[in-house]
């Protein structure tokens, strides 16, 4: 029987040892699983981080974006504003008593340009001031003249418009600046 029991004393120390090489080999296992989630963990924590650093920094450059762009077109539309309010000034001008000397300085300017004239164009509005002006040249009306003068020569083919509106117009670029910072300040 001492030999079944030294069997079963071998056969139990074999077992006993088997399974603490199980059981270090499981820790093993579970301690690399640990450290490869906890790495995981880790990466896509500092991942998710960076995701949402990137979205707050686009959101922020979004508001910033936004806020400029209203700012502009706020600033666009008081400009627009402002010359739309001009040019109606400027249509009110036609019917001051000052005008005739206005369309005078006009047609003046826009003959100087073309001195072969033909025919002068102003609105049917403005067209008996222009005949108590102008005395050598056919005067005919033009509804697409308006505040002003178009001088024409060559049968039509050539001519010069002076007008108001279109003086304010080719001002507008370097009038803007300073319409700008006087939107800005008031």
């Amino acid at each position: 029987m001492a030999l079944d029991k030294l069997l079963e004393n071998e056969a139990q120390s074999e077992i006993e040892r088997i399974r603490a090489e199980a059981r270090d080999r499981a820790g093993a296992i579970v301690r690399d699983a640990q450290e490869k989630a906890q790495s995981l963990i880790e990466s896509r924590t500092r991942l998710l981080e960076t995701q949402m650093q990137a979205s707050l920094t686009r959101a922020r450059s979004s508001a910033d974006l936004e806020r400029s762009a209203s700012r502009l077109n706020a600033g666009e539309n008081g400009m627009s504003r402002a010359f739309q309010t001009a040019q109606h000034e400027l249509l009110a001008v036609t019917r001051a008593p000052e005008y005739k000397d206005i369309l005078s300085r006009l047609i003046y300017e826009a003959r100087a340009v073309v001195p072969n004239a033909e025919v002068i164009e102003v609105h049917p509005n403005e067209a008996h001031v222009a005949r108590e002006i102008v005395t050598d040249l056919e005067i005919r009306e033009n509804y697409a003249v308006q505040g002003g003068v178009r001088v024409v020569a060559n049968g039509g083919k050539s001519g010069v418009t002076n007008t108001l509106q279109g003086r304010l117009e080719r001002l507008r670029d370097s009038l803007a600046p300073q319409v700008s910072r006087i939107l800005s300040e008031g």
